[in-house]
């Protein structure tokens, strides 16, 4: 039976064993679920605020790379000789704004070019050299700048023209494509918008009245250079290295707060200062302490009666003593004197 009871008595305690080995397992278990919850936490808010501070500065840095707009042309046709059509140039007049806001960034060099379909139609293959003026103004009117640009139509020779309306036939025939070249004008090469003076409309000029255009469109394409281009020509690798930056420069902001928080903890509010002497803090323990001190020696010797006189207050007592016994005795006197009587 003895041995039956420590047999018990020893699963017993294995078992309890056992259970607190799985309980402190557990508690470690969740213990690291919860720390590696709380860094991945961390981990993604600071991605997240990285990505966004690069995004900020990717949308408030680097203009617009590209724009392009129909060039719309009018012109008057009221003229009185019967030989042209058209009386006057052809102009058009674009707008540089789009929702309230300039096309063209500040300091950025742009290449303005005009776009031009035409067909090629004898009458502008006779045109020769036609010139195309363009004039940029401000909100108040004034002209910013201006440039003069000269193009013509690509030559062919006849018989090119006949080989190649034979083979493209059927593309002809069927409406897929059309006889035309298309003419591409440089009007500015590297023009700077004056942050003074922005340009908010320019005018283009076609100086022929013999002109025939199919369609028109103008577009700038911006010339980036040292930080901006990195970041246009290798998006990607520029994206890596700005968050990464961002990343690592946040991540060590929050060690050093979390080290400092550790730091103020581990000390305690009994830390002496580095030159020795106590803080103002300690010092107004220190001096509490010696104040309760002082309260409790005073109860103390209140609580233990007339006997307990300390040295320092016995010439206080010394008057109340004498009155005392002065009073006992006259009390005595009187008690022997009245049975006499």
């Amino acid at each position: 039976m003895d041995s039956g009871d420590d047999g018990e008595a020893l699963i017993g305690q294995a078992l309890l064993r056992l259970q607190d080995g799985v309980a402190m397992a557990m508690s470690h278990v969740r213990q690291r679920v919860v720390q590696s919850f709380v860094v991945f936490f961390f981990v993604l808010l600071l991605l997240w605020i990285s990505s966004f501070l690069y995004g900020s500065f990717y949308y408030s840095y680097m203009p617009k790379a590209a724009f392009s707009t129909p060039v719309h042309y009018y012109y008057r046709t009221n003229c009185e000789s019967p030989s042209s059509f058209l009386c006057s140039y052809p102009v058009a007049n674009i707008s540089l704004m789009r929702n309230r806001k300039h096309v063209l960034t500040f300091g950025q060099v742009y290449r303005i070019s005009l776009h031009l379909e035409m067909p090629d139609c004898p009458a502008n293959q006779e045109l020769g050299m036609f010139m195309i003026k363009t004039s940029c103004f401000s909100r108040d009117g004034s002209q910013v700048t201006s440039s003069a640009r000269s193009s013509m139509l690509r030559y062919r020779s006849d018989l090119l023209k006949y080989l190649e309306t034979l083979l493209f036939l059927p593309a002809f025939l069927s409406g897929a494509t059309e006889q035309k070249q298309m003419l591409e004008v440089e009007l500015f090469s590297d023009y700077t918008d004056d942050p003074y003076s922005p340009s908010v409309t320019a005018v283009i000029e076609i100086l022929s009245n013999k002109v025939q255009i199919y369609s028109s469109h103008l577009y700038i394409h911006a010339h980036f250079s040292g930080l901006r281009y990195l970041i246009f020509n290798f998006p990607l690798l520029s994206a890596l290295v700005g968050i990464s930056s961002n990343f690592i420069f946040l991540s060590f902001l929050f060690v050093l707060s979390y080290m400092r928080l550790l730091l103020k903890v581990e000390w305690g509010p009994e830390q002496h200062r580095a030159d020795g002497l106590l803080s103002d803090r300690d010092e107004n323990v220190k001096n509490n302490q010696q104040e309760d001190g002082k309260n409790a020696a005073g109860d103390a010797a209140e609580r233990l009666g007339p006997l307990q006189i300390t040295p320092t207050n016995l010439s206080q007592q010394k008057p109340r003593l004498q009155v005392h016994n002065r009073q006992t005795r006259s009390e005595l006197s009187e008690s022997e004197a009245s049975p006499g009587q």
